[in-house]
């Protein structure tokens, strides 16, 4: 488990909590990255799946998750792997609703610049 370990944190319970894994998919979430809960928590599911199925009721970031339970963002990334990989949430990056966002064509945008020349 990487040095990230909040002050007070108890290392055995960081280990517990992600299965003795210490490493998410570096490319799947960053800081930002918005989570939504699609399920609602089951019974028996571990009590930080449970959490962060609450808090995503509404889209929340990352960092923003990782704040409310208290724990390193890399400990939350994992989780979020577990609950991405279940499809009990969904992830999406604030930067991929613009770039999926279609602009005009170049024809399009040159007759709005004659338009506004000949206003």
């Amino acid at each position: 488990m990487s040095r990230q370990i909040l002050d007070g944190e108890d290392p055995d319970r960081l280990y517990t909590v992600t299965g003795g894994r210490s490493r998410a998919e570096e490319n799947t979430f960053d800081l930002v990255t918005l989570i939504v809960s699609e399920s609602d928590p089951a019974p028996g599911m571990q009590s930080e799946y449970v959490k962060i199925l609450r808090l995503c009721r509404y889209p929340c970031a990352v960092v923003e998750i990782s704040s409310d339970l208290g724990l390193p963002v890399s400990v939350v990334k994992i989780l979020l792997c577990d609950l991405l990989d279940l499809g009990h949430i969904t992830a999406r990056h604030p930067r991929s609703a613009v770039e999926k966002a279609r602009l005009p064509s170049t024809e399009t945008l040159k007759q709005v610049l004659v338009g506004l020349r000949k206003l």
